[in-house]
């Protein structure tokens, strides 16, 4: 495995971990953390044996607590945009994943901790977890996708007064607003979630691979596009060598052994 001053990785199984590690910053993203998260989301997407990806932070109290103010208070007109150009680059990455992507979200998620949950397919938060886009209380904006994804996935009514005011939320209301899928106690957070990624793990690769792409590029598409871009999707995957091992292990009432081809 590659080594990170501030990540940690692993495989448990067919399932790759990413921990984001520097719990005396409260796992704060900085430009070395943001350029090791694209080696570690890169690494594992070339590699055959993983099949869905957990990312985390180290300890209990954050998965990321915000960005690192010192980084922050220097920009200007023009590194300001290449800054937030490389942390969106990121966030690209990761959503635009062939594999599922499981944010678990152990504590604080603040501004562009925020911003990385919403970037995974699917965020679970332990029972402590607080997120929030409190970027207009430093003067700035969210710049890593906050006011696009939120708004996507919350409603623009919700995200203008989460952006707005730069409130923080507990887990039970990202949970009621739909920004989390569930809220599980901490000692159980990582387990579940595993669990979760072995599930999806199992199912034909490329179909799962379809999937993403079909809500991603869908959800950004009027809905005669999106159903279009849903056939054309489809076909291709009727044309892999999955679809004929699962509907034919189906009708031998079978296990199939997808081979992601």
């Amino acid at each position: 495995m590659e080594q990170y001053k501030n990540l940690k990785t692993e495989k448990d199984n067919n399932i790759g971990v990413i921990f984001i590690n520097r719990p005396d910053k409260l796992n704060a993203l900085n430009r070395e953390t943001v350029k090791e998260l694209n080696k570690a989301f890169s690494s594992f997407q070339g590699d055959d044996e993983v099949k869905a990806v957990v990312l985390t932070g180290s300890g209990e109290k954050a998965f990321v607590a915000g960005a690192d103010i010192k980084e922050l208070s220097g920009l200007d007109l023009s590194s300001g945009k290449e800054y937030v150009l490389e942390g969106q680059q990121l966030m690209n990455l990761i959503e635009d994943f062939k594999k599922p992507v499981i944010g678990a979200i152990n504590g604080f998620a603040l501004g562009g901790g925020t911003e990385l949950a919403l970037a995974c397919h699917i965020r679970i938060a332990s029972e402590n977890a607080k997120m929030g886009q409190p970027e207009v209380k430093l003067g700035l904006i969210p710049g890593f996708g906050g006011t696009q994804r939120l708004p996507r996935l919350v409603g623009k009514g919700i995200a203008m007064e989460m952006i707005l005011s730069g409130k923080t939320i507990d887990a039970q209301e990202a949970y009621r607003i739909g920004l989390v899928n569930e809220v599980i106690s901490q000692d159980q957070l990582l387990p579940h979630c595993k669990a979760l990624a072995q599930k999806m793990a199992s199912n034909g690769p490329k179909a799962v691979e379809n999937c993403i792409q079909s809500i991603n590029k869908g959800m950004e598409k009027p809905l005669g596009d999106g159903l279009l871009l849903e056939a054309e999707l489809f076909g291709k995957t009727c044309a892999t060598e999955d679809s004929k091992e699962g509907t034919k292990a189906f009708l031998e009432k079978r296990k199939p052994e997808f081979r992601g081809k």
